[in-house]
């Protein structure tokens, strides 16, 4: 059966070369398309496109306005989106407290977690079905809703569903601004857009504390949240109105040649309807029980959480056959994991993700308690890795866009990364100055900063242009997976030794206490100075350090994966499988052979 559709594949791969030629094609086109075909012929079950993407078509349609046009609207989009991400997570503290429903706000968290994850390549294939104007706008109508659900939600129930809308609608923003810069970068310059949409969160974490009390104090949370319904659709309209715009303009036809018109069942075919479900149920039975074991009361003993895990790892590997198999345009192409950079992209992103999540679960908590912070010195000491990750991958992205190379960059990354979490074991610690901290904290974002950036760009250059958003939301899934993983293993090591070492410093006398500050930040804790209160710091920061050992474990798998990565050349075209704009291709990266042809840029 394989065989029979390697040699059809092959027949109509002839016909295609045929009808080019015939319709007189350019020798440019040409080429890019016999490139196409090389890296389609990996997998039998992969389909050739016929044209370029809607996309690529849209980019060449434009002229230098319409490329400022775009720009200016997204910077619009990530500067509102910022402030929705540090606004709407404050105002959920307040409005679970208001429902009186604040120990149901881990469950909440977990199913937004999970959502934020696995949301991520159904809405990337989305937009490679019915264009990323459209996919924009529908996900902008998801915001509107969850806000006017939460804004006048009158029960927790309410809230609740609002908020599950909110989250589809929020990751899939996320992961369409990073593709979006991606269909109009070149591959040189990449890593420093994707730095350069951070910017943002330079300015908004410090402000956004001041306006969260301005609000609480005044018009109260629910205006707050409902602002949002205004400002959203309005900044997102330039952007939407303009790739609209150019869509039309083009009038492309759809990827794979045919009528733009589909039926609802080669919609299913081309969304890959059966893979994302598999995706979705595999990867959210596979993250669930690490969200939610700690509210039960056995841990990880309680049988349900294990049988989970089992069910959401062979689900996935259902996926990987029914891609290899059946599925007729794959959301996960099993070519992907035959490729080096991207599977060790995934791998980084996740281990990169599991070290930060670990060691910033109680992080804020240990300000507050420990060091006696007030919270919002705390918050402000918590966004200081996110400030100079941002800084820092903006200058890595220039760095890249000069030297044409990424390897080396990662390498230094994860090398600062591992030097960081080291003086960690140091700071973590009762009577570390907060100069220690915040310089651990800024070391830490500037080896994150190198990482963030690159990463995704070293997948993307991987496959051509019409795979961009598959590939993005890969990465993106995989690194959000290890961050879930990350927390609940910093929440196993609190539950399994943060009483056993309160009692170590405090007796077996103090058993309220100890349980007191085992659930709450704000309870009933003893003041500075006092022996207990000292006890308590100190059975805090050897928690902190317990779980700090575990990030620097996986940092040193980071930098070993660092050191495997292939070092191609980032030329100015848009990817490697389709080489630069004036007609010079590179072959598949699977390649090792060394090039012979002397003028070709974009080989190691």
């Amino acid at each position: 059966m394989t065989t029979g559709r390697a040699e059809q594949r092959r027949s109509n791969l002839a016909i295609r070369d045929q009808r080019f030629s015939e319709e007189n094609l350019g020798s440019t086109e040409l080429q890019q398309y016999i490139s196409r075909k090389d890296w389609a012929m990996q997998d039998d079950n992969n389909t050739l496109p016929a044209r370029p993407s809607q996309a690529e078509s849209m980019q060449r349609s434009m002229g230098k306005k319409g490329r400022i046009l775009v720009w200016m609207g997204l910077a619009l989009m990530l500067i509102i989106y910022q402030f929705d991400n540090a606004l709407i997570f404050n105002y959920r503290n307040y409005a679970v407290s208001a429902f009186n429903k604040v120990s149901a706000l881990g469950a909440l968290g977990a199913a937004s977690s999970i959502i934020f994850a696995v949301a991520k390549p159904p809405i990337a294939k989305l937009s490679d079905v019915i264009g990323r104007a459209q996919t924009y706008a529908l996900l902008v109508m998801f915001m509107v809703l969850s806000y006017i659900i939460t804004a006048s939600s009158k029960s927790f129930n309410n809230y609740a569903a609002g908020n599950i809308i909110y989250t589809f609608g929020q990751t899939g923003i996320n992961v369409m601004n990073d593709i979006i810069i991606s269909d109009f970068t070149e591959m040189r310059w990449r890593s420093f857009a994707i730095g350069i949409s951070f910017f943002p969160f330079l300015i908004t974490p410090w402000i956004s504390a001041f306006i969260v009390e301005d609000v609480m104090a005044g018009i109260g949370w629910r205006w707050g949240v409902g602002m949002f319904a205004i400002f959203m659709p309005f900044c997102a309209i330039p952007l939407v109105g303009v790739l609209l715009f150019y869509q039309r303009r083009c009038k492309t036809i759809s990827r794979r040649g045919e009528n733009r018109t589909l039926s609802f069942l080669r919609f299913c075919s081309q969304l890959d309807l059966g893979g994302v479900l598999l995706l979705v149920a595999g990867s959210s039975m596979f993250l669930l029980p690490f969200s939610l074991s700690a509210t039960t009361p056995k841990k990880w003993r309680t049988p349900w959480v294990i049988a989970l895990i089992i069910l959401g790892f062979v689900t996935l590997i259902c996926l990987v056959y029914y891609e290899a198999r059946v599925a007729t345009h794959p959301i996960l192409p099993p070519k992907y994991l035959r490729n080096t950079s991207i599977v060790l992209c995934c791998l980084l992103g996740a281990l990169d993700a599991f070290g930060f999540a670990s060691t910033h679960a109680y992080f804020y908590p240990w300000l507050t308690i420990a060091h006696n912070f007030s919270p919002r010195v705390a918050s402000f000491v918590t966004y200081v890795n996110g400030v100079f990750a941002c800084f820092t991958g903006i200058i890595g992205g220039l760095i890249i866009s000069g030297v044409r190379r990424y390897k080396w960059l990662v390498v230094a990354g994860a090398l600062i990364k591992l030097l960081g979490y080291g003086l960690m074991l140091h700071v973590r610690g009762s009577n570390n100055s907060t100069a220690e901290i915040v310089i651990v904290q800024a070391l830490q974002g500037i080896g994150s900063g190198l990482l963030d950036v690159t990463i995704i760009v070293i997948a993307q250059i991987q496959v051509p242009r019409i795979e961009l958003a598959q590939v993005t939301a890969l990465v993106l899934l995989c690194t959000f997976m290890g961050s879930s993983v990350g927390s609940a293993v910093a929440g196993g090591i609190y539950t399994g030794s943060f009483k056993k070492s309160l009692m170590k410093y405090m007796g077996t006398r103090s058993s309220k206490l100890i349980d007191t500050v085992f659930d709450s930040i704000t309870g009933k804790i003893p003041g500075p100075g006092t022996f207990q209160r000292m006890a308590i710091d100190r059975a805090y920061s050897d928690v902190l350090r317990s779980i700090t050992y575990t990030a620097v474990a996986t940092s040193i798998l980071v930098l070993g994966l660092a050191f495997m990565l292939p070092s191609f050349r980032l030329g100015d075209g848009h990817n490697l499988i389709e080489g630069n704009q004036t007609g010079t291709y590179s072959m598949p990266p699977q390649e090792t052979e060394p090039d012979p042809s002397p003028d070709r840029r974009d080989k190691p």
